[in-house]
This record gives structure tokens, sequence and C-alpha cells, in this order.
């Protein structure tokens, strides 16, 4: 991937998901069914486990144990994702796990079209689970949301059917795959678009996630030509995802402001 710009997701050494205490021949059996397609873990799993990394201070005990780093770090959730707690594992079945990320800011296989559409599907129903959460820790102070939560505090009760709409968590989500992905497995990310973590440390970090680099699932299939195949460089400048400003190169200002911007959002 020389010369060509990325997400940098493996943070200082670590990769950006890392969960596993499965080393060959002592994965779980209580993982994916038997499948007629080709095992696309069975090379990975022939190869020399790496040493294990460090990890950060808040994270599982599974994570911590993990053999496997770099590119290949997203093996440990696919090997045994029964090992791992619902706080890093949200739910696989014999196709997909969906985690939470070790490292939240907040590919090519899709030229097969009926993956790319179970893909899509899994998606949406990730997409549902954030949007939950969102309502959850920031329901309360939207302002949008309040009618909603009102009325469903009133009494007598008001019927479902005439509740007023909440707010749209959806449109506050952004989903989609990195054009040169960092990790050897295919991962789609899935993150509310506030840009607030402090796992967000460099600009490749921002703009992996606020320009074309993260591309939606709904671009695929992509031309051959399209330059999201071979994404060279990212923009010169970092604009503020909400109101637009540039901040060119000034890491520390984005944050202070992206900051200010995320109780605006939340409060909408």
């Amino acid at each position: 991937m020389a010369g060509l710009a990325s997400a940098d997701d493996f943070e200082e050494g670590l990769p950006q998901d890392v969960a596993a205490t499965a080393v060959p021949g002592q994965q779980s059996t209580q993982q994916f069914p038997p499948s007629a397609r080709p095992n696309a873990f069975t090379e990975l799993m022939s190869k020399k486990p790496s040493k294990p990394k460090p990890s950060p201070d808040k994270t599982d005990h599974q994570t911590a144990k993990t053999i496997f780093a770099g590119r290949d770090g997203l093996a440990a959730y696919t090997v045994d994702p029964v090992s791992f707690p619902p706080s890093r594992v949200v739910y696989y079945n014999d196709k997909f796990v969906v985690i939470n990320d070790l490292f939240p800011k907040a590919s090519n296989a899709f030229d097969d079209v009926k993956f790319l559409e179970e893909c899509r599907e899994e998606e949406k129903k990730v997409r549902a689970i954030v949007a939950k959460e969102l309502s959850r820790r920031f329901g309360k102070h939207s302002a949008s949301e309040r009618p909603r939560r009102e009325a469903e505090e009133s009494d007598p009760p008001i019927p479902e059917d005439q509740l007023p709409p909440s707010r749209d968590w959806d449109k506050d989500i952004i989903s989609g795959i990195h054009a040169n992905p960092s990790m050897t497995h295919l991962h789609i990310h899935v993150l509310s678009k506030d840009m607030v973590s402090e796992c967000m440390k460099k600009r490749n970090h921002y703009l992996s996630f606020t320009t074309d680099f993260l591309v939606p699932l709904s671009a695929f299939p992509l031309a051959p030509d399209d330059h999201r195949r071979a994404y060279t460089h990212f923009p010169e400048d970092m604009l503020c995802w909400r109101c637009g400003s540039n901040f060119e190169n000034k890491m520390a200002r984005l944050k202070e402001h992206l900051e200010e911007e995320r109780e605006a959002w939340i409060r909408e």
C-alpha cells in the first residue's frame, strides 16, 4: 500500500479491532457452522501467529490476551467470537461478526453482487442498533426528540400510532469501508458523525471518515476506473463536518471545535 492514503488503523502498533483467546487448533466449537465455500481463514490460521501486542487500558480480558496483530487483527473475532463479552462482540452469525471498535473514531469484495447485498442487509441492522444507542445516550437532550418523549410519558397514555415522530438518528450515522483498508479482513465501519473521540489523534484519522475515502456500500460495485480503487492522497484541508470551517492542519484546534459542534448536534 506504499504511496496510498491510509486510515492508519494500527494506532501506534495496535490493530484497530483486536480481541481473542483462540489459538490454532483451539477454536471454540460454538462458532460458525460448516460451509461448502472456501474457508478464508484456513490460510490465515496456517501462519505462525504474531506475538501479543500491548492493549489499551480500557479493554476486556480477551482482547488483552490476543495473539493476532497488525493487518490480521480482525481474525481474532472471526476465529472465536463466542469467547468475547457483549461489550466487544455485539452479535455474530455464520457470515458476519459485529463488534465494538477498539479504537472508535466517533475492502474490495463487492464485485460479488450477492455478497454485496448480504452486507447491505447486515449494515441496516447495525445502523438500527447504533441509532437506538444514540437515542438512548442523547435523546433526552435533543429538541427534536422532546415532543415524542413527553408524549410517551403523558397520562393518560397516547396510542402509539398518534405519537409525534422521534428524531431520525439514522441520518446522524455514517457507514462504509475505507478505500485502502488497513486490515486484512473486510470490515464495514458504522459510527456517529460527530468525530469526537480520544482515539482520533491524527489528521488521517479525521479525513478517513469525512472524505470520499470512506466509501458507502451504496457506491458499490465501483467502476473499474473509480479513483477510490487506488486512493492516493487525502485533501489538504480538514473541514468541519458540520459547519464547513477549514482547520487546515491544525488538529488541536479542530478537536476543540468538534467538541463544541458535538454539543450543538446533540441538542438539535
